[in-house]
């Protein structure tokens, strides 16, 4: 199913995430002396985009899905997840992340972000109508208009080389 417009910001910014996903995956192992650029990324990740993303939806968007009983026990799911995820964020602040916690952490983002767009978003725009998705688009974009506009750019040590030569 096509992404509704009123929650495509929120799949915007799951694009970002899963790209930094992706990069650590495909850059494992991770040497040990690229473990602090990881992590120094990972937090600036956090700070400028992701602390705003789940605000935005435990604050509306979880509150709004709450309201189908088929979907709560997925809400308290994600909500379990938002918190395991931030204390592997507040780690990756900390710089107490070894090469084997930052993929592990990867696997984790990426499936959570996986189960909200494929689970959650595609159940919401089945259950809600057009009217319902427009006012929780509109609530959203205040709530991400918090959001740093900057780009998390990989350094020397994150970005991917190419294995070709």
């Amino acid at each position: 199913m096509l992404r509704n417009k009123n929650l495509i910001p929120l799949s915007h910014q799951h694009q970002h995430a899963l790209a930094l996903c992706v990069r650590i995956e495909r850059a494992a192992p991770i040497a040990e002396e690229n473990i602090g650029a990881w992590q120094a990324e990972m937090a600036q990740q956090f700070r400028q985009e992701i602390t705003i993303h789940f605000k935005a939806e435990e604050e509306i968007l979880f509150p709004a899905a709450c309201r189908f009983d088929d979907l709560v026990p997925l809400v308290h799911e994600l909500v379990a997840e938002h918190h395991s995820l931030r204390k592997q964020f507040a780690a990756a602040e900390d710089h107490a992340m070894t090469p084997a916690t930052l993929v592990d952490f990867a696997h984790t983002l990426s499936a959570h972000i996986r189960k909200e767009e494929r689970q959650l978003f595609e159940r919401l725009q089945q259950l809600l109508d057009e009217e319902q998705l427009t006012e929780i688009g509109t609530r959203l974009n205040e709530v991400l208009a918090e959001a740093s506009g900057a780009c998390v750019l990989p350094t020397e040590a994150t970005r991917l080389r190419s294995t070709k030569r």
